[in-house]
């Protein structure tokens, strides 16, 4: 199993950046392939990006493609999203999640298998 904690998020204006951290907890973070999805107000969660268990590999939505950066540190059990150049339809909760299975760009939450709390990112324009 896997406890996941977001922090980071907050409220910032359009073009800035923002780090979201994800702790997690568990002997087998190391194994697990780590994304980030995120959520508007009535809107469905979607997709924003993945990393492969060892950081091999990365996976982006269209959308964040060049602007957004996920990375991991297995030896502290923590995965990060840098996110730059936010703009107004970044705003979203943003939520952690952890899979045994396969990654893919536009993956579905149905995919992950745990889940963080979310952390609410804001941008004003």
């Amino acid at each position: 199993q896997a406890q996941l904690v977001e922090s980071g998020g907050g409220l910032v204006q359009a073009g800035g950046s923002l780090r979201l951290s994800c702790a997690a907890s568990g002997r087998t973070f190391s194994r697990l392939g780590m994304g980030w999805f995120r959520q508007a107000p009535g809107k469905e969660r979607e997709f924003v990006a993945a990393i492969k268990y060892n950081g091999g590999s990365t996976y982006y939505a269209d959308s964040v493609k060049g602007r957004f950066t996920i990375s991991r540190d297995n030896a502290k059990n923590i995965v990060y999203l840098l996110m730059n150049s936010l703009k107004p339809e970044d705003t979203a909760v943003y939520h952690c999640a952890a899979t045994q299975g396969p990654l893919r760009v536009g993956a579905t939450p149905y995919e992950y298998d745990y889940w963080g709390q979310g952390t609410q990112v804001t941008v004003s324009s």
